[in-house]
């Protein structure tokens, strides 16, 4: 069976170090990270990658005050995919436009910062806001960016941990060849760093990254690293099939190659890098493609400690030595851990490769930990490449849900 070829049309994002597209891949080239020192309900202050967009750039004041920020931060980066790929939303076949957006977890913000409230009325019930129902149900986002738009097609969201943003992708992929729908908005969105939970589940398991330079925490494949710096943010893009894209003159930033998504089934938090192998070996042999194609791969690489050496272990037993054409980075170096967000964002960051064919380094890289000494991977400075023509994304999460995507060069 032939499938649709369907390829990125625009992209929409916000990060801690840039709001758009060329601004995030200009830092990205410069070496600009851009990490805070931010106050955490009962717990002080605290490492964390904040966005500094303005919510009101597309929506109401009523409507950033009802709803949440991961919808904001979906609002945002929707309508700038959306401008960015020449369509306004009115031009929109509302019922055929679909959104799909992964996330890591959604409602702990609101109902923390419910409980935080009543607190001060001796946990009475009836300050308990009547928004908190649907600012916590799990398609909130999703469901957010459709009010917005007006969009009457299929919105919801995609709870895949850390592996979510990749997973957006592939859905909407998928969506777009079984002709549920005709257009596509997509990717992965985060609001991680409005919960003290989440920082308390890490710092419980020693896991969050500490430094005297903020901007210095997030230090992947670096012989002290020492955790995750957890940070907000989101990319979405707008899919369409080739033809669709091709008949009305849309710019082409990459065609969808292949993928792959898979379980460890061995533990709730510790990596499995058979099974991360196995995903990366599959995306590989779905798309066509040799692993010596590959000309970018972004690692997942989060600064654990043990997450590092397992995630290069997978790449290595995938590629090998024989792959001198294949470069490999990290985008968390810059922006720390944006997890449900996280995968969409670190492939925006290398789209512009396929352009000006330049490599973005990972970054805080003093001194390589011997266990990630990877063939060509690209440290401290850019680098420039013969070619390329595909790009490699992982993302992984806990409870071991893989991701693997591919996108080539678009051609003809």
């Amino acid at each position: 069976m032939s499938l649709s070829r369907i390829v990125i049309t625009g992209v929409g994002l916000t990060a801690p170090n840039g709001n758009s597209l060329a601004e995030f891949r200009g830092n990205l080239l410069s070496g600009v990270a851009r990490i805070a020192r931010m106050e955490i309900r009962y717990m002080g202050p605290h490492l964390a990658g904040v966005c500094n967009f303005d919510p009101l750039r597309h929506q109401k004041r009523k409507e950033v005050r009802v709803g949440t920020r991961a919808g904001s931060i979906g609002i945002y980066c929707a309508r700038e995919a959306l401008a960015d790929a020449g369509l306004s939303a009115d031009a929109l076949r509302k019922d055929r436009t679909g959104i799909f957006v992964g996330i890591t977890e959604h409602g702990n913000v609101e109902t923390e910062n419910e409980i935080y409230a009543i607190s001060k009325f001796g946990y009475d019930t009836k300050f308990w806001s009547h928004y908190h129902n649907p600012r916590t149900v799990a398609n909130n986002p999703a469901g957010e960016i459709s009010l917005n738009l007006g969009s009457t097609g299929p919105a919801y969201t995609i709870g895949a941990a850390c592996a979510a943003g990749n997973l957006g992708l592939i859905h909407a992929t998928q969506m777009l060849r079984l002709g549920e729908v005709d257009f596509a908005i997509c990717g992965g969105v985060s609001e991680s760093i409005h919960t003290f939970g989440i920082f308390a589940g890490f710092k419980s398991q020693n896991a969050l990254a500490h430094h005297e330079d903020p901007n210095r925490a997030s230090r992947p494949f670096d012989k002290s690293r020492n955790g995750i710096v957890i940070s907000e943010g989101g990319a979405l893009y707008t899919l369409e099939r080739l033809e669709d894209a091709v008949r009305r003159g849309a710019k082409i930033y990459g065609e969808i190659a292949g993928y792959c998504v898979n379980s460890d089934a061995s533990d709730y938090v510790l990596p499995n890098p058979g099974r991360q192998a196995e995903c990366v070996r599959e995306a590989v042999a779905r798309s066509g493609l040799l692993p010596s194609d590959i000309h970018i791969i972004n690692t997942h690489a989060t600064a654990t400690p043990m997450g590092d050496i397992q995630e290069c272990e997978a790449i290595r037993a995938v590629f090998g030595e024989g792959c001198p054409d294949t470069h490999i980075n990290n985008t968390k170096s810059f922006i720390g851990h944006a997890m449900g967000a996280a995968g969409a964002l670190e492939l925006a960051g290398n789209l512009p490769s396929f352009e000006d064919r330049v490599v973005h380094p990972t970054i805080n890289v003093d001194e390589l930990d011997p266990a990630c000494a990877l063939p060509g991977l690209v440290l401290n400075q850019p680098r420039k490449a013969e070619r390329v023509d595909a790009i490699l994304n992982n993302s992984f999460g806990m409870l071991g849900i893989n991701s693997t995507l591919i996108v080539r060069r678009f051609e003809r």
